[in-house]
């Protein structure tokens, strides 16, 4: 019985957080942080679910607000996204440590632009195609940093913060 009790933890353990043969779980995900972008800095808050062995799928929502000079008038502006992405995480396929996680995938948006009334630049809301590349350091079993590079969207051109498994 007690060999029993002891698989059955032992089981239990390696399907928390990480297996125990170097290869990161996909699994659930609370992502928060900072972004840079050429139109603000962009604060998001974002979940991963693990869908599949090496895959998620993830909602995000992201904010920011700007100052902008245009024709030697002042102008603020917000910007309000809301996407979902899509991850293939390599750690099994390239026998990546247990506490690392490295990811690339595609993300579609929608942005919502707010401009006052008197601009008449060319920001408008949209819909936005793009892609990522990103990596997560686990600093524990929950806790970790989050860096991320993308493209092809209005959202941001890359973020950093932090990662809580749920």
């Amino acid at each position: 019985m007690k060999k029993i009790l002891l698989i059955i933890a032992l089981i239990s353990i390696s399907t928390i957080g990480f297996s125990q043969n170097n290869e990161a779980r996909t699994q659930n995900n609370l992502n928060l942080g900072v972004g840079f972008s050429g139109w603000g800095v962009p604060v998001y808050i974002g979940l991963d679910f693990g869908i599949a062995r090496d895959f998620t799928l993830g909602l995000e929502f992201s904010y920011r607000n700007y100052r902008e000079n245009w024709r030697n008038d002042y102008y603020h502006h917000s910007i309000m996204g809301f996407s979902g992405n899509a991850n293939y995480h390599f750690n099994r396929i390239l026998q990546i440590p247990s506490n690392w996680d490295f990811y690339a995938g595609l993300n579609l948006g929608f942005f919502v632009w707010s401009s006052p009334d008197s601009y008449h630049g060319n920001h408008s809301s949209g819909l936005g195609l793009g892609g990522q590349v990103g990596v997560r350091y686990f600093l524990s079993n929950r806790i970790g940093l989050n860096l991320e590079f993308g493209g092809g969207n209005a959202f941001s051109g890359g973020k950093f913060g932090l990662t809580f498994k749920i």
